[in-house]
This record gives structure tokens, sequence and C-alpha cells, in this order.
């Protein structure tokens, strides 16, 4: 009898390295490489310095600002952290301010007791285990109270310049609305996302999907008469054939009385 051939290690180790998420068969994008070029092309074009639009003076406000935003408007955000951040841009700030009082400053927010009461456990952690400085890194930020992976991701690219897809409800409609990074989560469309868009659009991708989703490829009705991709577009939704005049659009102004 003739003894089964044993695998080498170095077998062993390839196929240990195919086994999981990224080995998965997974719907691809349907653009080509150079329509991805010209897609995000057209974003830079149109946007050349995307900006986020919650208001904040520093990392940590940043972070507060990000936490409150889950299930709620950046609009309906920064109407409520404008005074709140007048008095406590910092840890120990919002540490003497105190959770009741906090509730105060951020009633209308959806959910606000329990992101107050995050709100004061994560300026604590960071003042006990942070020196009360925001880390940098993703595995640090989400041991922060109330801060997943999406806020960690925003906090890394708006605050230290490190590029990241957060995926929120609008990327994420986006990249399986027109095909561009199918996913049924999140965490799926985030990394399909960093395997597809051309390193160099990398940085400000994430604000650009967002913005078009927020003004244009909207949750409703898509306006693809306003889309400067509509001619790119591989969405079965879409309504037009003809890209909107690729200008660039008047500076965003970020922080205006509502």
């Amino acid at each position: 009898m003739i003894n089964p051939k044993k695998k080498s290690s170095t077998q062993t180790s390839q196929k240990s390295n195919r086994v999981g998420p990224r080995s998965k068969v997974a719907p691809r994008s349907a653009y080509t490489r150079a329509e991805l070029q010209e897609m995000f092309r057209r974003f830079s074009v149109q946007r050349p310095e995307p900006k986020g639009e919650l208001e904040h003076v520093n990392a940590f406000t940043l972070v507060v600002a990000v936490a409150l935003s889950a299930q709620a408007t950046d609009a309906g955000v920064n109407k409520a952290t404008r005074a709140l951040f007048k008095v406590a841009d910092t840890p120990q700030k919002m540490l003497d301010l105190g959770e009741e009082r906090l509730r105060d400053y951020i009633k209308t927010i959806g959910l606000y007791r329990n992101k107050a009461k995050n709100v004061i456990a994560l300026s604590r952690k960071l003042i006990e285990d942070f020196g009360g400085e925001v880390p940098r890194t993703r595995e640090e930020l989400v041991t922060l109270p109330g801060v997943g992976r999406k806020t960690a991701n925003v906090v890394m690219s708006m605050a230290f310049g490190i590029p990241t897809i957060a995926v929120d409800t609008h990327i994420f409609r986006i990249a399986n609305r027109i095909r561009l990074a199918p996913g049924k989560t999140p965490d799926e469309v985030e990394e399909r996302l960093l395997r597809v868009i051309p390193e160099e659009y990398l940085f400000h991708a994430h604000h650009w999907l967002i913005l078009h989703g927020r003004y244009v490829c909207k949750a409703r009705r898509p306006e693809c008469e306003r889309c400067v991709i509509a001619d790119l577009c591989k969405s079965p939704e879409k309504s037009c054939d003809v890209p909107a005049p690729l200008v660039e659009l008047p500076p965003q102004v970020i922080g205006m009385a509502e």
C-alpha cells in the first residue's frame, strides 16, 4: 500500500493563508480599472478638498461628535455640540461637566441618555489609559466606549490624516447600488472599497462617496441628472446616461448656524 504523500509545511501554510474572508468568492466591482480611475478623477475635480460635515475643534471633540452622530444627522449633532464644545473641549472638562449636565446639551439628539453615558466613560478612559490624548490606531480607538470601527476610521482620517474608509449608510448604499464594491455588511464593503479605489484617490474617497450619497445619489431617488458619473454608473436604478457638467463646486462651508 502506498502511503499518501505528506504535505509540506509550506503547502499547509499556503492553504491556510487562502482560508478566510479575503479568499471567499465575492461579487466583483462592476468597473474596470480605467473606469474606476475616471470615476474618482471626476470626484476630485468636483470637490478637490472634500470635508466632513461634523463641527469639531480638536481630535477629542471629533471623537465625541462622531459618537453622537450614530442614528442622527450631522446637522442635528452640530446644533447640539456648538454650545457643548465651548465649555467642554477636553476629556477633563467633559468629566467636570458631568453626565447630567451633558444630557442637557445633547437632549435633542436621538439616544442621548446612552450617548451621554458613553461620552463620559470615553472621556474617563482617555484620561486614565491614554494621558488625555486621543489614540491614533484603530485597535486603541475601538476600546473607547461608544466607538466602533466606523467612528475609529473617521477619526483616523479626519484627525490624523490616515487613509481609511468609514462605511456609513450613504457609502454602504452607493457601494451596492452602483455595484462599486458590493457587500452584505459594512466590513465587507470597506474591505472591497480598499481594494478597488485607486491609491492616489484613497485619502479623500471616504468624503467623496458620503457627499455624493448625501446630495446626489440619494436614498429615495437618485438625482442622476446631477451626477458627474452618470455615463459610467452601472446601477440598474439610474435614469440618465448623460453626466452633469464637470465643474468644481463652491467650497464647503462647515459650521453655519441653522
